[in-house]
């Protein structure tokens, strides 16, 4: 099989030095063919670029008109990365403050004119083998960048599928209006995919589970942790009425599973079980963050209860680690506020941490507001208090409001 032949057009308003370069590209040792074209302006480069696909460009800085950089700036800015040439500049006697400019502005190798023998080839093969080989490297990497693109838009969607797409009501099968137990939900990834989860579940038609949980970091690897973790709540469901017993037989199953990869990675998570039936809530941490409740009699907001003692350890940490189970009464009105930490470990310009204490003062201020603007006020808020306007680590929230309790 021949070998392919390269389209390069040559940038020289000099017609002795093309002739000189065409010499040695006609002779050239090995493999490498070129069909060149020669034109001798920036402004008649330009046209050549937009009519027709160059792999390389050997190009002058001295022009009629413009400059050799302006035919570089073009090629970086307006074409598309696929047909973007490689760029050797050709440089004069004593300017490679030139060469380097043209590095920074994308060249992929320079040739001083000077270096240019009429019976030596090696400098000219030499750069125009460079240029060609950075430009296959970026092309390779362009190819796999999209690969990894397209897989990790997959796994954002799997992910989003995750998540509660319509929560159950209590009892089974009234109207989500007229349910006795209502969810609001709030999802934002900082990255493609992340580490933050959640699920709703009924346990029965009085019961519903509330799960929350935080990997460390984001990305591909926290994905596939919350893949883990969904797939033990499913296996585990038999033991969620006891929430302090199901979080512990979720960190035995996951530190069966984490053990066997080379990583530490953990989890914190809540889980809560609300029973309108009793008018109670049952609950459980895993070192995650305090949910906040808003009292239908006191209109106040505080963070649950726990007897003064510290949550338990995050999922993934401690082999036979246990949970306590606390309880709180629920009544009607209640508003119940879950949230991992990327709500308030958010920090501004002057390196003030948004923390939970103005997260706490942000619910009470919206306490009066129907939960899904509340939710969505909040993030706000910490958006805004931020350095840059944004959000730096995956952000999930869940408000659940209690409408009635027992047979009211």
């Amino acid at each position: 099989m021949s070998p392919p032949v390269i389209p390069l057009l040559i940038v020289e308003d000099n017609p002795v030095f093309v002739e000189q370069i065409q010499y040695h590209l006609d002779n050239l040792p090995g493999d490498l063919r070129f069909e060149t074209r020669w034109v001798d302006s920036a402004e008649k480069a330009l046209a050549e670029i937009q009519q027709r696909r160059y792999d390389l460009l050997l190009l002058d800085y001295m022009l009629p008109g413009d400059n050799g950089l302006t035919v570089l700036t073009y090629i970086r800015e307006k074409l598309p990365p696929e047909n973007q040439p490689a760029v050797v500049m050709l440089t004069g006697i004593g300017r490679e403050a030139v060469a380097v400019e043209a590095m920074k502005m994308g060249a992929k190798d320079y040739l001083p004119k000077d270096s240019l023998d009429p019976y030596d080839s090696a400098p000219l093969v030499r750069a125009l083998n460079n240029a060609l080989n950075q430009r296959r490297l970026e092309q390779a990497l362009r190819e796999k960048s999209a690969v990894l693109e397209a897989d990790l838009q997959m796994a954002r969607e799997i992910q989003q599928a995750f998540l509660p797409q319509a929560c159950p009501t209590f009892p089974s099968g009234v109207p989500p209006a007229e349910s006795a137990l209502q969810f609001h939900h709030c999802y934002e990834s900082s990255v493609a995919v992340g580490g933050d989860f959640l699920d709703v579940f009924a346990l029965s038609p009085t019961q519903a589970g509330v799960f929350i949980c935080d990997v460390m970091g984001n990305g591909v690897r926290a994905a596939l942790i919350t893949a883990i973790v969904r797939a033990l709540l499913e296996e585990l469901r038999p033991l969620a009425g006891e929430p302090g017993r199901f979080l512990a037989e979720i960190n035995r199953a996951l530190m069966t599973i984490l053990q066997r990869t080379r990583r530490p990675m953990f989890a914190t998570a809540f889980y809560l079980v609300a029973d309108v039936g009793a008018g109670r809530m049952r609950y459980a941490s895993a070192g995650h963050p305090t949910p906040i409740c808003v009292s239908q009699q006191t209109r106040r907001a505080g963070f649950l209860d726990f007897a003064g003692q510290p949550p338990g350890a995050a999922l993934g940490v401690i082999e036979g680690a246990a949970y306590a189970t606390y309880e709180s009464p629920l009544h009607a009105g209640d508003l119940v506020v879950l949230f991992t930490d990327g709500l308030f470990e958010i920090w501004n310009e002057r390196d003030e941490e948004y923390g939970l204490e103005r997260l706490l003062a942000a619910v009470q201020q919206r306490a009066d507001l129907p939960p899904a603007q509340l939710l969505a006020g909040l993030l706000d808020e910490v958006k805004r208090f931020s350095r840059q306007g944004t959000i730096h680590d995956d952000v999930c929230t869940l408000a659940l409001q209690v409408v009635r309790t027992g047979g009211r």
